[in-house]
C-alpha cells in the first residue's frame, strides 16, 4: 500500500477509470481493490467546470466565497501511480497541494487532510460556464472510458510498453509482468553464462 493520496473530481472518481490508470484494467485484483481507500471529499475554495468538446472536467480557483467541489480522496497511492496519473492527466492540469475535507457515509464532515489534486493550468477559454455532471457522465459516456483501447489512456500505455515507466513494472498489469518475466529470463541467462 502507498502512502500518497490524491483528490479526484471528475473521470476518476469512477473507480473503473481510476483502476484503469493504475492497473491498466478496469478489473483489477481483490488485492489491488484493498489497497485503495476511497472516501467522499469536499474541497473549498474551487470551482469545477466542463472542458469545451470533451467528456471530462477541470477544476480552476474561485473568488467566490462558496465555492467548493465534490470528489474523492483516494488513499493508499504509490509514487508509481502517480506518475501514470501525471501521464493521464496531461499538460493542461498541474498536480498541486490541497486541503480537502474528508465526509463519512451520512456526508458530515470528519477531517481536513492534506492531498495533491489537478488543476487546469491551461486558457480558461477552454472550460465552458456549466458544472461538470459526474452522474451523466457516468450514466451517458462511462462506456466508452472503460473499453480496452480507449485514446485516453494510450499515453499511459505506451510509456508502459516502452519501458518508460520509472518503477520498472509492478507486476499488478498483465504487460508490465510479461516484460518483468523476459527480463528476469534475460538476466538469468547471463549470470549462467558467466559462471
Amino acid at each position: 500500500m502507498g502512502d500518497r493520496s490524491a483528490f479526484f473530481y471528475g473521470t476518476l472518481m469512477a473507480p473503473q477509470v481510476l483502476h484503469r490508470v493504475i492497473y491498466g484494467t478496469t478489473t483489477p485484483t481483490p488485492i489491488q481493490i484493498s489497497r485503495l481507500k476511497i472516501v467522499p471529499a469536499l474541497l473549498n475554495g474551487y470551482m469545477r467546470h466542463r472542458v469545451r468538446q470533451c467528456d471530462y472536467p477541470a477544476i480552476v480557483p474561485s473568488k467566490m466565497p462558496n465555492a467548493c467541489v465534490r470528489g474523492t480522496c483516494v488513499q493508499g497511492l504509490s509514487a508509481e501511480d502517480l506518475w501514470r496519473l501525471d501521464l493521464f492527466e496531461g499538460d493542461q492540469y498541474d498536480r498541486v497541494k490541497v486541503r480537502p475535507r474528508l465526509l463519512d457515509e451520512s456526508g458530515q464532515e470528519m477531517c481536513e487532510i492534506e492531498t495533491e489534486t489537478y488543476v487546469w493550468t491551461d486558457k480558461e477559454v477552454g472550460l465552458e460556464e456549466g458544472e461538470w455532471d459526474f452522474e451523466e457522465f457516468r450514466r451517458e459516456k462511462m462506456r466508452r472510458w472503460v473499453g480496452g483501447d480507449d485514446e485516453e489512456y494510450q499515453e499511459v500505455d505506451e510509456a508502459v510498453r516502452e519501458s518508460k515507466d520509472p518503477t520498472g513494472g509492478r507486476g499488478a498489469n498483465g504487460h508490465i509482468t510479461t516484460k518483468l518475466e523476459v527480463k528476469n529470463k534475460n538476466e538469468e541467462g547471463l549470470l549462467r553464462s558467466a559462471v
